[in-house]
């Protein structure tokens, strides 16, 4: 399988020149990732351990970066990204975005350019050997059906935004396949506003037909595009504007998803 890959600015575009099937060769290639790099959890375990968590996110990062661009290849997705300039340089930023597709997590990740950890739900933390993997780049397993062990998921999702790790969240709470996404969680913008760093709407149209929307373990080529909106600042807010920022950032994602259907 041939895989083409252009970067030019403000896109990132991964085209497959033949159209076979490669759900399966994702799957393959994560399976040799995650087993082949298991002697690396040692290491990235006791750089936690020992004060380096930031070198230890920094290298997995990257890492993963790369195997996400090489699975996006396979795939023969087409990523058309806008705003990345909305992106602070320095600091954390909660990313905010609709939730429809597997491959949100994928996109999202390469978009950024530089990764970032994710609220993830809970039953993911079984799985051996990507759990390790989400763990070491930030991500948080979240209890939705247990509102204490919520919250506590919550509170670390604060401390790692205060220790300057981004994080991304889809606060409906679930993948959705309507045309607008579901009302977005207000709880769910809580680590950004006790953190007090930037929140960044991310609208992502398009990652639905790689695989959900075809038959069966089925991945197509096809044009996902993602724009990253304007930092929304906390400590610039009303506390009426704050208590409705999930809202605000939905109908914001709307808009920016109408504009990618023209594009």
């Amino acid at each position: 399988m041939n895989c083409l890959m252009q970067i030019t600015k403000n896109k990132i575009i991964y085209r497959r020149e033949n159209d076979h099937d490669s759900f399966f060769a994702d799957i393959i290639y994560l399976f040799f990732f995650l087993t082949l790099t298991a002697p690396l959890y040692p290491l990235f375990d006791h750089w936690n351990k020992t004060g380096k968590a930031h070198k230890r996110s920094s290298i997995a990062q990257r890492m993963i970066l790369r195997s996400f661009k090489i699975c996006l290849a396979m795939a023969g997705t087409k990523l058309i990204v806008d705003g990345q300039e909305n992106i602070p340089e320095d600091g954390a930023v909660l990313y905010v975005g609709n939730h429809s597709s597997y491959y949100d997590i994928l996109c999202s990740y390469v978009a950024t350019e530089r990764g970032m950890g994710f609220f993830a739900k809970k039953e993911m933390e079984k799985i051996p050997c990507l759990s390790h993997w989400m763990r070491f780049i930030n991500c948080l397993f979240l209890d939705r059906k247990n509102i204490k062990a919520g919250l506590a998921t919550m509170n670390e999702g604060t401390k790692l935004l205060k220790d300057g790790f981004s994080i991304a969240i889809f606060p409906e709470g679930t993948r959705s396949q309507d045309e607008d996404p579901h009302e977005f969680k207000e709880g769910s913008l809580r680590p950004a506003l006790k953190a007090g760093v930037p929140v960044i709407p991310m609208a992502i149209s398009g990652t639905a037909d790689i695989l959900e929307n075809n038959r069966r373990f089925q991945v197509k080529p096809t044009t996902v595009h993602i724009t990253f909106g304007q930092p929304i600042y906390p400590d610039q807010l009303e506390r009426a504007e704050k208590k409705h920022l999930g809202a605000t950032i939905r109908e914001e994602i709307i808009e920016m998803r109408k504009k990618h259907k023209t594009s």
